[in-house]
């Protein structure tokens, strides 16, 4: 039987805290490339990442008539990028600055016959530094690199199992490149006031797209400097009334800085069934906005589903 420490690694964050910030910019100059050349897709699912047998990759990226992918390889701790042409290269991950992984993965991109162009400037990392440019951001742990993917993947697996049990329009389980984190959305089915925007390093009229309807979101990230523990996270918006208020799981508390219901990941990884702890958390913080803010349950909600049986009608 696995260890739950070999299934859910440990993942302090000050264990690997520049590796974690170098790796944020490494993927988002992936995340990048991805947005650049893929059409906008409700929400911005065009843009991020998902978790791969092997750790976090782009899916298929339209380049003409063919396609791009890009995967972070973190068994083998390269970053390879191959095309449905057959052409495939690889770049080591290793300890290496922004800059250089920036000029060297273009440099591969080219030698493929990807031509792109991007933005240069990191989003929602506070004082940003051109990729180009970022000769400061130059750590990579694999051995920590290798433990963030092993606990996304047990993430990745329990979020799916989660978003099978809803109806309604809901998220893939997607890993956002600008915050670092893996998440998933439950949709109410109406739309939702225009977002104020405001957030830091994003666009306002990203933020408004992103929040045009109504929505219960779920989500795990591996922690920053003003936030430094890896935690799962819930919020509504817009916040119904009554929903900070309402009781979760145990163990995890509304942060009202964050404005987020907040599990910590050690909590879960030290439970006698770390699965059905975040489950429930899961679904306790869903029923608190669904149930605050008038979710049509009956019509949106459903058993989860189960290996090669059919949902019951």
């Amino acid at each position: 039987m696995d260890r739950v420490e070999d299934v859910w690694p440990a993942l302090p964050y000050s264990d690997w805290r520049e590796t974690a910030a170098t790796l944020q910019l490494w993927t988002q100059i992936v995340g990048k490339i991805r947005l650049k050349l893929t059409p906008w897709l409700n929400h911005g699912w065009q843009v991020p990442l998902y978790v791969t047998a092997r750790g976090l990759g782009t899916s298929p990226i339209p380049v003409g008539n063919e396609i791009l992918e890009i995967e972070f390889d973190f068994i083998g701790h390269q970053l390879v990028a191959r095309t449905s042409r057959g052409e495939e290269r690889k770049l080591p991950l290793e300890p290496r600055t922004v800059a250089d992984f920036y000029s060297r993965l273009f440099e591969l991109l080219n030698a493929i016959g990807v031509a792109v162009v991007i933005d240069e400037t990191p989003n929602e990392v506070p004082n940003p530094i051109r990729f180009s440019e970022d000769d400061v951001h130059a750590a990579y742990d694999a051995a920590a690199a290798h433990r963030f993917w092993r606990a996304l993947l047990q993430v990745d697996r329990v979020f799916k199992l989660f978003r099978t049990g809803f109806l309604g329009k809901a998220s893939p389980v997607h890993f956002f490149w600008g915050s670092f984190d893996l998440a998933v959305t439950r949709f109410s089915g109406r739309a939702a006031p225009l977002h104020p925007g405001g957030v830091p390093g994003l666009p306002d009229e990203v933020t408004r797209e992103a929040y045009s309807h109504e929505v219960s979101s779920a989500g795990f990230w591996p922690g920053n400097d003003a936030f430094p523990h890896a935690a799962f996270y819930a919020y509504a918006y817009p916040e119904p009334a009554g929903f900070r208020a309402r009781p979760v799981s145990r163990g995890a508390s509304f942060d009202t800085t964050l404005g987020e219901f907040v599990l910590p990941y050690e909590t879960v990884r030290a439970a006698p069934d770390p699965d059905a702890l975040l489950l429930d958390f899961l679904a306790t913080t869903y029923a608190a906005a669904a149930d605050t803010g008038h979710w049509d349950r009956a019509a949106l909600d459903s058993a989860l589903g189960v290996p090669a049986q059919v949902r019951a009608l």
